[in-house]
């Protein structure tokens, strides 16, 4: 049995696993706060949603797929250092992810996927093993889910306030809760559509750098057991770590109404679902959080909590240099020793 290839795929999976633990969980963070879902019964739905997002929009769209396993290449490499790159950097995003869990720090697996990767490549093959072209819609996608983000939660929550007006609280409370738990399950869908197909396109790199699977003219076909595969295990890591996580998005960040985590839900799931479409790879962490920072905006920046804002900030800033320099350093120390 291949060593590299039984040590990568368990990576994978060891990566996947913690973006369900640390990411998927931030889908329905606000229903959990707002009280509108139990915290059990978020989490199962965020399992079952997480997985029908990753099989449905990767039959039919795995753009973001593709574009995550063009971004950096590992051909450069030879005899194995190909294989033992690639599991160095899926080592480094599994630390880097777990210590921000320790602490209760929201990450971006997306940022320190492509961190990782990255780092790797560039430790096989210098800054040319980094496709620019690819790596110009990861940049695309910050911005983007930053903007849409922040200034979707503020606009959506002001046009809900201006709209119920002349509702009484109770009647409003009971749309905004449908609405909410709605919500809810298309953010963990949309999360299943971007983070899910993300994995899947890692997971298809490690199957061909060990001659396992055949790239065609745009990217790789994903077989139904890579999706299958990819999506249980983001909902186990969702079902076994959500609840950290829930609690510095959705309780300790900003204090959410009912109408206010409706809104946050509506802006992020605008955003995921036109980035999905379009094949840009965005974080739902990014997206949901600063989201969520718009609603807490809308209603007086003073009832935003921005230590908090700022300690998630910090580590997504230091997640592109700090994991990319760990992966990096992990190839270099990988390749020495095997």
């Amino acid at each position: 049995m291949n060593i590299a290839l039984v040590v990568s795929i368990t990576l994978v999976m060891g990566v996947i696993f913690v973006n369900g633990w640390t990411d998927a969980p931030n889908a329905i963070a606000t229903a959990v706060s707002t009280r509108v879902l139990k915290p059990n019964t978020a989490i199962l739905m965020a399992v079952i949603m997480n997985f029908f997002g990753a099989l449905v929009m990767t039959y039919f769209n795995a753009q973001v797929a593709e574009t995550i396993s063009n971004i950096v290449s590992f051909d450069s490499g030879s005899g194995n250092a190909s294989q033992i790159a690639l599991a160095a950097s899926l080592f480094a995003i599994v630390v880097w992810a777990v210590v921000a869990w320790y602490f209760g720090i929201p990450t971006s697996e997306s940022h320190a996927l492509i961190a990782g990767l990255t780092g790797s490549a560039m430790a096989l093959g210098g800054i040319g093993a980094v496709n620019g072209v690819e790596w110009l819609k990861v940049i695309i996608g910050l911005v983007v889910s930053t903007i849409m983000g922040f200034g979707g939660g503020f606009i959506v929550t002001k046009a809900m306030i201006f709209f119920f007006r002349g509702v009484s609280r109770p009647k409003a409370n009971k749309v905004f809760t449908i609405g909410q738990a709605s919500g809810a399950g298309i953010m963990a869908f949309l999360h299943g559509a971007q983070d899910g197909q993300k994995f899947m396109g890692v997971f298809m790199l490690v199957l061909y750098y060990n001659n396992l699977a055949a790239k065609t003219g745009s990217g790789f076909v994903i077989p139904l057991w890579v999706i299958v595969l990819c999506s249980l295990t983001m909902g186990l890591g969702t079902s076994i770590g959500g609840s950290r996580i829930i609690k510095s998005v959705g309780m300790d960040m900003v204090k959410l109404e009912k109408f206010q985590g409706f809104s946050a839900d509506v802006s992020a799931a605008i955003c995921l679902f036109l980035a999905s479409v379009f094949g840009i790879p965005v974080s739902t962490t990014h997206t949901k959080t600063t989201a969520i920072m718009g609603v807490g905006a809308a209603k007086r920046f003073s009832s935003v909590d921005w230590s908090i804002v700022k300690d998630m900030v910090l580590a997504w800033i230091l997640t592109f240099p700090g994991c990319g320099l760990i992966a990096f350093i992990m190839s270099e120390l990988f390749m020495a020793i095997f």
